[in-house]
């Protein structure tokens, strides 16, 4: 059985309890500001999360999948198992891709993003949701990364990361969003009764030490530009720039 489906279970049942569905919530209420904005064919959420937590509820996208990367699949019904750096799809297929903390589990996120970069559509969207590593979730990251717990055992990767990635593979970032200005201070807390002055204080004064952020990006398309014919009309020569005959 290979690290990352451990990994990735794991995190799936911490998901579950008090502060990953507080989690959970928040990014289900960032996507719901930019998914009714999206159209297509076809979205994909890679990596089941949550039964309890839809993150695509607010898509107008009439075909939805949810692809498990490994064989665990009881957290929100997938509608298909696959390897996810060797997705089953058809080189730009898909219009639209999810990425809920896939990355911070998997031993090499930039063949994921390589092959998500392959299956999207020309102007396709991928929207990537993470955990920043200079935050306070960063902090509690450094002293408990070395007692495997979750979600601490995983990679976190900043957004500049992250940014330098997607340009490299032709994908530029065209929206950020940071949130999750508490501290993860224990799951016996009862979060939802936490006033919200910290989330409204943080996304104004200081948003780099956000929790979590979500990252939307567009496929580029490479466009050529016509050639002018005009550069090949011979009736432009003027005459007299000709050598004149030798008498």
């Amino acid at each position: 059985m290979n690290t990352s489906y451990l990994l990735r279970r794991d995190f799936c049942t911490w998901l579950e309890k008090p502060l990953g569905q507080r989690l959970l919530k928040i990014e289900q209420a960032e996507l719901e500001g930019i998914l009714p904005n999206l159209f297509g064919y076809h979205l994909i959420q890679l990596g089941a999360v949550s039964k309890e937590v839809d993150l695509l509820s607010s898509s107008c996208i009439w075909h939805q999948v949810v692809l498990e990367v490994d064989i665990w699949s009881e957290a929100q019904s997938p509608g298909l198992l696959s390897r996810v750096d060797a997705l089953p799809f058809a080189s730009a297929t898909v219009d639209v891709i999810v990425l809920p903390h896939v990355l911070e589990y998997e031993p090499n996120p930039y063949q994921i993003l390589r092959e998500v970069q392959r299956v999207l559509v020309p102007e396709g969207t991928l929207i990537i949701l993470g955990l920043n590593p200079w935050s306070f979730w960063g902090l509690w990251r450094f002293f408990l990364y070395r007692h495997k717990q979750m979600p601490w055992y995983g990679r976190f990767y900043s957004l500049a990361c992250i940014r330098s990635w997607l340009t490299l593979l032709g994908l530029e970032a065209v929206k950020s969003s940071r949130f999750l200005f508490c501290p993860p201070l224990g799951q016996s807390i009862r979060l939802e009764q936490k006033p919200h002055f910290l989330e409204d204080i943080g996304r104004r004064w200081c948003p780099f030490f956000a929790g979590g952020y979500l990252i939307v990006a567009k496929k580029q398309v490479v466009r050529l530009s016509p050639v002018d014919a005009r550069w090949c009309d011979n009736s432009s020569l003027e005459i007299s720039s000709l050598a004149e005959p030798v008498a």
